[in-house]
């Protein structure tokens, strides 16, 4: 009695002094379903959750329980079978680590008597199924490596009823904790089974105890009766050692065997899973006990000691078990443990990526009807109309649903295999689908669209095309005239396999609808083999007739010169001054066998590498030859290469006709040639057989992008004089590309995320060149199809399909809203009004208001500087492209505003 009584006495004056000290910063405690705010018996100030959740309806559950009445505030969804009921909580200027907690209770609130079951979310990965018919009410608890905001979702299961829930609690966790031995904590997230306080009996301990307000559960149940009840000293502890600062009062009690050898836990585990397990030991004995730890039979720990008044703690995982058994025996002494966590372990599946949901997101947009589509679009189930093979989407059905365009934003979507566009209201020209080198099926039937683009000719995966009941005329490219195609035509009065004479006829015609035509591998009878014959004959004498007047052409060009054009090799190449030829074997070797994957674009993926002399190297591999073409120029490429005398025979001019595709061989010649400070340079390519590879300089400082908005972001270091220094490099490079070299380049496809890092932080610009449209030094523009990033995208451009170097500027523009802002330029955060960041925050900085800035740069620019970026950001993402300045005057005006904060903070120091 007298220790008990030392112990509550212990307690008491404690928890005085953590309720006088305790800081309850970055708690979030969520009253669901409330109206007002309060603080709680704790001291812990609640607030209604109306601001992070968007769906559901409010009551209250009155219920009597223990012999007393209780009125408490639920939010429950009757809307849930439509998809995910989400939570969305701020996260910003926490630890990289949160410990967040749900209640979920029912108590009869809407009097049918049938509780609820229902799967619970966090971000990707589905944490657990509560069912309220077997507990009521209901805790779940788990551990989070913080990854930008959080979501907390909940799902109907089939005849569950309606989700309910009714607190949501986030805490701040110690940096560093619950991570030994568990490795890479980033993709796994940690669910609570059992946290218990040993040799304590007398109820939970949370907050104010435990700073961090995890609860602590007294020692009951799990332990055999020959244990003793308990042990307490009040000894000075050590705790250093400790990440996860457990509560003080905890570890001054423990858990100590009395008769036999062996202490036990035995804690129920009601589902095979992976398990990780935290052993809390304290030196507050009079002596120094040693023991073996053994789990489910094994011993994981020999002759572990505990030293007196130092803190110490065993970490462990358990795979693929139903069973959770902790023994301690004796080698010395008297074994001991003074707390326990049990988790189970949750793997978090990857997220989408970033251009792919961001694509997806500007899609649902311009249909005008609420999808549904929030969060990530794979895990963890997959959005309406979405299909997806782990956390890639593979399929996209938006049929019946009226786009009237398949807009350039479809061309970011990869990785699609199946697209199914069929009654979408499209028309005019199929277009902005030949960069979906995987797709495999794609249905356009029952449309009005008129003509076919040049797109089929680099769909190089297709197997089945459904083109019925569409307004297509002419013939079919001959891409789609083979027999690993199944093309379907039925419905189109004036489209044929071979040369039509539609012209005369009109739409509404009485000529026979033709039927399904079908190229497969499959044994063909003789009629049909004849039917192939004739058309391929039709082909080829097509195909010649067009040789034959781009010979005529391109003749018609070479006598208006003075100049001359000759062919060139891959071995001529050295002449040029080309980068360094390697051979795939010297790729194979640098790469690791292509070990790692550093990123993905539209050339393909890139690999790290390292070559024999010590350079590392950003490796990209081309995906699929067929985009740019062989080296022959013939059937493949339409394109005039000028020679000067003067300069060596080195290409000065390069005209790509519309519709025209660029050759490995030449692309490497202008790439090599491209060299300036900030712009990436070609180190190398490799050119065999069936491989087309381009070896860069690595930049290890990653991207723009990462630094601003990655998991493992810098952007507390990307101060405002630091972004300024960033956008005059990459300024710098833009301008090289439009005004200092021969060809001139548009870059085309200009974002954070193809602005590189050095370690010095100095930028460069990358993938310029890369399937991009490259012109004569007196062009204006060129007709192109649109192609670009959702978000970056020159509104004009996309408009008038008229390239011209306004479109890199206003792409740039949107650069520096995002460092100016800092924030990406498609985002679901906020009102529907912020969605987009250009109309968003272009109003707020013309008028010069500055309380869009990024928070993080709140009192550490010079007002003027800060003036001139927003002025000249504001001006380049004007819709009139007209209007816009030259990348050389955006340089310019960058330069100015870099110089009047360098001034501002050599000013500040100066009086520092």
């Amino acid at each position: 009695m007298e220790f008990w009584c030392f112990v509550l006495g212990f307690l008491l004056i404690y928890g005085f002094n953590s309720v006088a000290f305790a800081d309850q910063e970055g708690f979030l405690s969520l009253s669901c379903g409330g109206m007002v705010s309060f603080v709680d018996s704790s001291s812990i100030s609640w607030v209604p959750d109306g601001t992070y959740v968007s769906t559901g309806e409010t009551t209250i559950a009155n219920f009597v329980e223990g012999g007393y009445p209780f009125n408490v505030p639920v939010r429950f969804f009757p809307d849930s079978q439509e998809g995910r009921m989400c939570y969305r909580l701020p996260l910003k200027n926490l630890s990289s680590l949160v410990l967040v907690r749900a209640k979920f209770l029912y108590k009869n609130y809407d009097g049918l008597g049938k509780p609820p079951a229902f799967s619970v979310s966090l971000g990707t990965a589905t944490t657990t199924t509560v069912n309220l018919t077997s507990s009521d009410p209901w805790i779940e608890e788990f551990i989070w490596p913080v990854k930008g905001n959080l979501s907390l979702c909940l799902q109907s299961s089939p005849d569950g009823g309606f989700p309910v829930i009714s607190s949501l609690e986030v805490r701040p966790l110690p940096d560093g904790a619950y991570k030994s031995g568990m490795g890479d904590f980033v993709n796994k997230l940690l669910r609570k089974r059992y946290r218990v306080n040993s040799g304590y009996s007398n109820g939970s301990i949370r907050y104010p105890l435990d700073l961090y307000d995890r609860i602590w559960d007294a020692d009951q149940n799990f332990s055999p009766a020959h244990l003793s009840t308990g042990f307490s000293n009040q000894l000075p502890l050590d705790l250093s050692s400790l990440k996860e600062s457990p509560p003080v009062g905890v570890l001054q009690s423990a858990r100590v065997l009395t008769r036999e050898n062996a202490l036990t836990y035995n804690f129920p585990i009601d589902s095979l899973g992976d398990y990780y397990t935290v052993l809390y030991f304290a030196g507050i004995l009079p002596v120094s006990p040693s023991f073996d730890v053994i789990v489910n039979g094994d011993v994981v720990t020999s002759n572990y000691t505990v030293k007196s008044s130092e803190a110490s703690a065993l970490f462990f995982q358990q795979r693929g078990t139903w069973t959770m058994n902790i023994t301690f025996r004796n080698i010395s002494f008297v074994s001991q443990v003074n707390a326990i966590e049990v988790f189970e372990i949750v793997e978090i599946p990857l997220e989408s990526s970033s251009t792919t949901v961001s694509a997806l997101q500007v899609i649902g947009q311009s249909t005008g009807i609420d999808l549904g589509w929030q969060d990530d679009p794979c895990s963890p189930i997959p959005w309406n109309h979405i299909g997806c093979e782990g956390n890639v989407v593979t399929s996209l059905d938006l049929s019946n649903i009226n786009l009237r365009s398949i807009s350039p934003t479809f061309a970011d979507l990869l990785d699609l295999k199946t697209l199914d566009l069929h009654n979408t209201s499209l028309a005019g020209q199929i277009q902005n689908l030949g960069s979906l080198q995987k797709l495999e099926k794609l249905n356009l039937s029952s449309n009005q669209l008129t003509s076919f683009g040049s797109d089929f000719e680099t769909l190089a995966s297709l197997q089945i095309l459904n083109l019925e009941n569409n307004k297509l005329r002419g013939t079919l490219p001959q891409s789609l005239n083979s027999e690993s195609v199944e093309v379907r035509t039925s419905g189109n009065l004036c489209l044929s396999f071979s040369l039509s004479t539609c012209n005369d006829r009109s739409d509404n015609s009485s000529l026979e609808t033709p039927q399904v035509t079908i190229f497969t591998t499959r044994k063909h009878s003789g009629h049909n083999r004849t039917a192939i014959i004739f058309g391929s004959i039709g082909g080829v004498i097509f195909a010649l007739l067009l040789i034959a007047l781009l010979m005529f052409m391109y003749r018609r060009r070479r006598k208006g010169t003075e100049i001359t054009s000759t062919p060139r090799t891959v071995t001529e190449m050295r002449n040029w001054n080309a980068a360094k030829v390697l051979s795939y074997k010297e790729i194979k070797a640098a790469t690791n066998n292509f070990k790692e994957v550093i990123g993905r674009g539209g050339f393909g993926s890139v690999y790290l590498g390292k070559l024999r002399d010590g350079r590392v190297v950003a490796v990209k591999v081309r995906f699929d030859q067929t985009q740019l073409g062989a080296d022959s120029f013939v059937n493949e490429v339409v394109v005039s290469i000028c020679y000067s005398k003067k300069k060596g025979n080195i290409p000065v001019e390069v005209l790509l006709l519309p519709g025209s595709r660029i050759s490995f061989v030449l692309l490497v010649s202008l790439l090599s040639q491209v060299r300036h400070q900030n712009l990436v340079s070609l180190e190398g390519f490799c050119h065999e057989s069936k491989q087309q590879i381009l070896v860069y300089e690595y930049l290890p400082g990653g991207s723009l992008a990462d630094n601003l908005y990655g998991s493992n972001s810098k952007k507390i270091t990307l101060s405002w004089v630091r972004r300024l220094k960033i956008a005059v490099d990459a300024a710098k490079g833009l301008d090289y590309l439009h005004n200092g070299s021969n060809p001139r380049i548009i870059h085309r496809d200009v974002k954070c995320s193809n602005i590189l890092l050095d370690l010095e932080m100095n930028a460069k610009v990358c993938d310029f060149g890369l399937s991009k449209q490259i012109f004569q030094a007196d062009a204006t523009h060129v007709t192109t199809v649109v192609k670009g990033t959702a978000g970056y995208l020159d509104p004009e451009y996309y408009s008038t399909k008229q390239l011209t170097e306004k479109s890199d500027v206003y792409s740039f523009g949107v650069v520096l809203l995002e460092l100016i802002c800092g924030r990406e330029p498609m985002s679901h955060a906020g009102t529907p009004d912020s969605y987009n960041l250009v109309l968003w925050a272009k109003p707020y900085l013309q008028a010069g208001a500055f309380e869009i800035v990024d928070e993080s740069l709140r009192g550490g620019f010079e007002v003027e500087s800060m003036r001139k970026a927003a002025s000249v950001a504001s001006r380049s993402v004007e819709r009139d492209a007209s209007q816009r300045p030259t990348m050389a005057e955006v340089l310019a005006e960058l330069k100015e505003a870099y110089s009047i904060q360098i001034s501002y903070l050599a000013s500040r120091e100066h009086l520092n």
